[in-house]
């Protein structure tokens, strides 16, 4: 009986190991039952969480929910070679083809692997591959065709959300529209690198800086290039091509003031945007056509929860100092320069004035007055006494010629035709009538000399 009594003992004594052996085994199951998995090609299925520190070549990523259910391999195609940029053929036609299958958007299905099909490419590397997007290279490899093969799901972060919704991954740089929780579109992107810039920029009149102009408006702005986190609904959209104070945006949709997912040409790995979600401009005009108004947008920008941050505000915009200077100045100098063309028209209204100096005529009518005769007179005073000489000269011949000579009263009409001429024919005239006048009567010299007196004050 002490056997027994041994050897219940002994059993009970590996009873808590048998349990945790059990409990093994249960875990096990249920991880085969889920489809957990190492890696390697053996069929299964792997839901697939958090990313790995550093992802092997062969893990499953990392994002969003993403579900794998392993193909066997007999049922694989391999590739011949490696596949990359520039490449073309029924392998790339092949890759295009199954990367539409999984709603990534690798361009058309035409065998050339162009810039939509390296993004595509880009894309499953970070969200399927759980490869770094600093690491990405856009080479689809055997092991990646091999991974691509496999029976992938997508699941969203935020189920049961609005009918259609758009999730945005910072870390991984990859955005998926989702609808009714199934993808619609997988596509890589490029965020703000929140860093502060200033430069010069053009606002198209509706946007936000230029919301009541009618005309572009250009100005220089600072900011910083950030995207910040949170849950947002899209409010306006708009096809074509938009300038905006975050740079040129291509079909965007408005989800946070200024901040829009939209087309551009440059989306490259890293973060470069202003602050903007960046996709690849052909697939901007197909997302514009798979959402709604109001739909929600859910940004996880890997420190906290979207609900945690609620509807945040971005960092707006704010003048650049130094573009206000320089403008300010080109102003002014711009206003300094106009009043000259202003104050060149008062020189033709000095011209003008110089007009009225035409009317000096007046002047010449107080020259032809007597004060200048009345100045001629002076120098004629002393030309009349050379005339005594002359009466000497005159006394000489009869006094019959005198008279005849005073008698042609000619001396008087040049005063009236032009003052200047007279006094000499007047001082050669009247020296005569003086020499005369001891010899002539009083009247005789009076009436020679009616024309100079009545020029002359009376009472002389």
């Amino acid at each position: 009986m002490s056997i027994p009594r041994h050897q219940s003992r002994n059993s009970s004594q590996w009873l808590p190991a048998v349990a945790a052996v059990t409990l093994l085994g249960a875990v096990v199951a249920a991880g085969v039952a889920g489809g957990f998995t190492s890696g390697g090609d053996d069929p299964g299925s792997s839901p697939v969480g958090t990313p790995s520190a550093s992802p092997s070549q062969d893990s499953v990523a990392p994002v969003a929910t993403v579900a794998i259910k392993k193909v066997p391999k007999e049922r694989k195609r391999k590739l011949s070679e490696p596949l990359s940029y520039g490449m073309n053929g029924d392998e790339v036609m092949r890759v295009q083809k199954r990367l539409k299958q999984l709603e990534f958007d690798p361009g058309p299905v035409d065998g050339v692997f162009g810039e939509l099909t390296r993004a595509a490419v880009w894309g499953f590397e970070k969200l399927i591959m759980g490869v770094d997007r600093s690491e990405a290279t856009g080479l689809v490899t055997p092991q990646m065709w091999n991974r691509m093969q496999d029976d992938i799901e997508v699941e969203p972060r935020r189920p049961n959300s609005t009918p259609t919704h758009t999730e945005v991954y910072l870390p991984e740089q990859i955005l998926i529209l989702f609808e009714n929780d199934r993808p619609t579109l997988i596509t890589h992107m490029s965020s703000g690198d929140g860093m502060e810039w200033c430069e010069e920029v053009t606002i198209s009149p509706g946007e936000y800086g230029n919301e009541d102009g009618t005309e572009p408006l250009v100005r220089g702005e600072c900011g910083q290039s950030l995207t910040p986190g949170g849950v947002y609904s899209y409010d306006r959209q708009i096809e074509g091509l938009r300038q905006s104070a975050l740079g040129g945006m291509w079909n965007p949709v408005y989800f946070n003031y200024g901040i829009a997912i939209h087309g551009a040409i440059n989306v490259p790995l890293e973060p470069a945007s202003h602050g903007c979600i960046r996709i690849p401009r052909p697939t901007s005009e197909r997302f514009q056509s798979l959402l709604s108004m109001g739909d929600q947008v859910y940004v996880f920008d890997g420190v906290k929860q979207p609900e945690e941050y609620g509807e945040q505000l971005p960092v707006f915009n704010r003048i650049d100092p130094e573009w206000a200077a320089t403008s300010t100045t080109s102003t002014t100098s711009t206003t300094t320069t106009a009043p000259p063309s202003t104050t060149t028209a008062p020189p033709s209204t000095t011209t003008t004035t110089t007009a009225p100096a035409a009317t000096p005529p007046p002047p010449t009518t107080t020259t032809m007055a007597p004060a200048t005769t009345a100045a001629a007179p002076p120098p004629q005073s002393p030309t009349t006494s050379p005339p005594p000489p002359q009466s000497s000269t005159t006394s000489s011949p009869p006094p019959p010629p005198p008279p005849a000579t005073t008698s042609p009263p000619p001396p008087p009409p040049p005063p009236s035709t032009t003052s200047p001429p007279p006094p000499p024919t007047t001082t050669t005239a009247p020296p005569q009538p003086r020499t005369t006048t001891t010899t002539l009567p009083p009247p005789d010299a009076t009436t020679a000399g009616a024309g100079p007196g009545t020029t002359t004050p009376a009472g002389g």
